[in-house]
């Protein structure tokens, strides 16, 4: 269950709206193209609205409707912190169960979108059943509907039929309007999380009726990476997370710098490029990513992710502390502390502050912070930390 959970969490993490173009009126995909750039420089209040004037503009554009939910999807995850590479590559496994309920409104505008957008491209397929972007554009909604039955429900069963779901329609895609690449990002995701999957749930997902391949996979999201449409960035995204857990850091860097010159507003760009660098050895160049995003967002007034403020402390300490500079390193760690963040963020910070109490002699300052790692790690389901901080305490 834990395995299929991170399934539902990682194609939550890259299926963030997968709009293509549809039969909309011109403002209505005007006012959508200006959305999707709000929603990718952070401007989550601003994409929401004009995800809504789009829906005003032409109450007929599934895609107008599914960009309404996805907003409110991201503001659920924004506010719990869980929008980094780091919640899908493996260490933390599964939610804590610690989350406050999502307000209310949030939750029901979802779903009266989500709604809206499948019932219309339905109504579209059942005029016409070899209407590729009809398929498209159901596959996409259902497909995000999967992403929140597994990150906000936690309803691991739910997500996987409607995954099944989303997948068919965009394979369906594929077969009638071949050219259609953005259609291979659902599909390419989906083949390639069922390829890492332990033999025993890989079967389950052949049985249900998943297609299977790594490089088949990431071969269709580099394709929809590489098709101009408008769920493009969502590919770059998507291929951001996969190079990062196939420890290809140098082709995630390349796309990360498109994506900082694409949405310069985007803090998070940012943070994941030093994140991507710690994982590389480069702390040099994951310090110099913080200091120039600390610098650039200084005075952004924006909603921070939760934890956001513990992250950008926490990742500068451990790259100071990879090269040396015991002194600063501990006091980005501490600083990292002595803010609100996820657990996990906590904990590794600690095992941050239990290494450099290692080399510089005090076992028992040592053992102090590494115990406060593994009962932190512990509550956020982080075995990874848990592991590394045992180790250390021998």
């Amino acid at each position: 269950m834990t395995r299929l959970r991170r399934l539902g969490a990682l194609v939550g993490a890259v299926l963030l709206m997968a709009a293509a173009a549809v039969r909309a009126n011109p403002a209505s995909e005007a006012l959508r193209v200006r959305a999707s750039s709000h929603l990718y420089n952070l401007e989550h209040a601003e994409a929401l609205t004009d995800f809504r004037q789009a829906v005003a503009a032409d109450p007929q554009d599934a895609a107008a409707y599914r960009g309404v939910a996805t907003m409110l999807w991201l503001s659920i995850t924004f506010a719990r912190g869980n929008m980094t590479v780091d919640d899908y590559i493996g260490r933390v496994t599964k939610p804590n169960g610690t989350f406050k309920p999502p307000a209310a409104d949030a939750v029901t505008g979802f779903r009266d979108a989500i709604d809206k957008a499948i019932a219309i491209a339905r109504q579209r397929i059942g005029k016409s059943a070899n209407d590729a972007d009809a398929h498209y554009q159901l596959g996409a909604a259902v497909g995000l509907r999967a992403s929140y039955t597994a990150t906000v429900d936690g309803s691991v069963v739910g997500a996987f039929r409607a995954a099944r779901e989303a997948y068919d329609e965009h394979e369906k895609v594929l077969t009638l309007e071949p050219h259609r690449k953005d259609a291979g990002l659902v599909v390419g995701t989906y083949r390639y999380i069922v390829a890492t999957l332990a033999l025993p749930l890989r079967w389950m997902a052949y049985v249900a009726g998943f297609g299977g391949g790594r490089e088949k996979g990431l071969r269709l999201i580099e394709e929809a990476a590489g098709y101009t449409g408008e769920n493009q960035t969502d590919a770059r995204f998507a291929l951001v997370l996969i190079y990062n857990r196939e420890r290809r850091y140098s082709e995630a860097l390349n796309e990360l710098a498109q994506l900082r010159q694409q949405y310069p507003q985007n803090r998070l760009v940012w943070l994941e490029s030093a994140s991507t660098c710690l994982r590389a050895g480069r702390a040099a160049d994951a310090e110099r990513f913080i200091n120039d995003g600390l610098a650039r967002f200084a005075g952004d007034r924006r909603p921070r992710m939760f934890g956001e403020d513990a992250l950008w402390r926490y990742k500068r300490g451990a790259a100071r502390a990879a090269f040396g500079r015991a002194a600063e390193a501990d006091a980005d760690l501490r600083a990292a502390l002595a803010v609100e963040a996820r657990k996990w963020v906590h904990a590794r910070t600690h095992l941050e502050l239990g290494k450099l109490a290692i080399k510089a002699g005090s076992r028992a300052v040592a053992q102090q912070e590494l115990q406060q790692a593994v009962t932190l790690a512990e509550i956020d389901n982080d075995p990874g930390t848990v592991e590394e901080a045992r180790r250390l305490m021998k």
